[in-house]
């Protein structure tokens, strides 16, 4: 098994005096403002851990003031933890010094700022190839991949413009490119998109979510909007006062909250948007192989009360559907072999990692449910109107105390 590109393990801080009391009373379980009460110190990250795998897209998300943005400066040391480790590759960034650290910075970790941070004097090819000058990398190597990085989000035609030229959401695809550009390990992203109108916003999470399924980045992208980390993220690690509420995937997070911070979290979420069809899927209650005798699928049909089946070949790929109509035209016509004859068009099928909203319009118009369909076409299940209503309609169930 792949070990993941970033592990961390017990990650915490305490910003103040009196540190060691504050951990000693964190431990414990005593909460942020009792610790503040008692030591004037604050727990700012305690003892979270996580593992981020390869060409993952992994949110953290929490309201202001939940740790956030001291964890993800945590994970590359641009502040020191006061306990717990941090590893990119298996290697300990506490164990590294400063010279180690700053190639790790330069080579193995990009980072993505709110507000841009790009430099004022310099044109937009020169920030996007920072990193790289920075590394001492020959001139035409940090034009080539300037480039080719301003080339994939999109503005390479603006190479020569200086930063206040550009619009919000310009500077934040400038930022992006200084990032991909270095081409690092790992991307930390901190909020990049909260300063940016509602429009440009959308438009930045589709360029992210284009670009993640073309390079398949390992990205941690922190955020304080729930619906962005449901978009967004592959999992997601839910902050509240420093600690984890919780760790998962969006449709888990929204099927079963593991506390009523987090089901008042989730209750205004959009479930039309992070459910898929690979969540909602059933397997199927009856399908019919190629060659089949009509007969017997027919009788099948009766037995389940269905008007058709999917028809799958000898590598489950689905072929069409047999109708019961023209399964009974069969048998009256002595055809003993199901075939083209016996199959029509009367479905519709959507990859598994379609969201709802854009499959919500096909379900229960034809003669079977939707069919969820790999890259292949193989049926991987169906998707019943009543699983739809069913998963728009649910209250949350909140997970009970131990």
């Amino acid at each position: 098994m792949t070990p993941p590109v970033l592990r961390v393990s017990g990650l915490t801080k305490v910003f103040g005096g009196r540190e060691r009391e504050a951990l000693e009373l964190a431990a414990q379980g005593v909460g942020r403002a009792e610790v503040l009460r008692r030591t004037g110190a604050t727990v700012a990250v305690h003892d979270v851990s996580f593992a981020v795998e390869r060409g993952e897209l992994f949110v953290v998300m929490g309201l202001s003031g939940s740790g956030k943005s001291t964890l993800v400066r945590l994970l590359n040391r641009l502040i020191e933890p006061s306990a717990g480790t941090v590893e990119i590759d298996g290697r300990d960034l506490r164990a590294l010094g400063d010279a180690e650290l700053r190639t790790v910075r330069n080579e193995k970790i990009s980072m993505v700022f709110q507000h841009f941070a790009l430099l004022p004097h310099r044109t937009v090819r020169e920030n996007a190839a920072y990193a790289l000058k920075v590394r001492g990398a020959p001139a035409a190597e940090q034009r080539e991949r300037a480039d080719w990085a301003l080339e994939t989000v999109g503005l390479l035609d603006r190479a020569g413009a200086r930063p206040d030229e550009l619009s919000g959401g310009m500077r934040q695809r400038v930022g992006l490119a200084r990032a991909l550009a270095a081409d690092s390990e790992v991307l930390l992203m901190d909020e990049p998109f909260s300063a940016l109108d509602p429009l440009i916003r959308r438009d930045m999470q589709d360029l992210l979510e284009r670009l993640q399924s073309e390079l398949s980045k390992t990205i941690v992208f922190i955020t304080h909007d729930l619906n962005e980390a449901m978009r967004l993220g592959d999992r997601i690690l839910m902050l509240k006062d420093g600690r984890t509420v919780q760790l998962g995937t969006g449709p888990e997070i929204i099927a079963a909250p593991a506390d009523d911070y987090v089901a008042d979290f989730t209750s205004d979420v959009d479930r039309t948007r992070v459910l898929t069809a690979g969540d909602l899927a059933r397997e199927p209650r009856l399908t019919a192989r190629l060659g089949a005798d009509p007969g017997d699928v027919l009788r099948s049909l009766a037995a389940a009360d269905a008007d058709g089946v999917y028809v799958l070949d000898d590598d489950r790929r689905l072929v069409g559907v047999a109708r019961d109509d023209l399964l009974a035209r069969a048998v009256q016509e002595g055809r003993t072999t199901l075939g083209p004859q016996e199959l029509g068009g009367d479905h519709a099928t959507v990859p598994a990692g379609t969201p709802v909203n854009q499959f919500v319009h096909l379900v229960g118009r034809h003669v079977v449910p939707l069919g969820v369909v790999d890259d292949g076409g193989r049926l991987l299940g169906v998707v019943p109107r009543a699983a739809v209503l069913d998963a728009l309609s649910a209250v949350p169930a909140r997970r009970s105390t131990p």
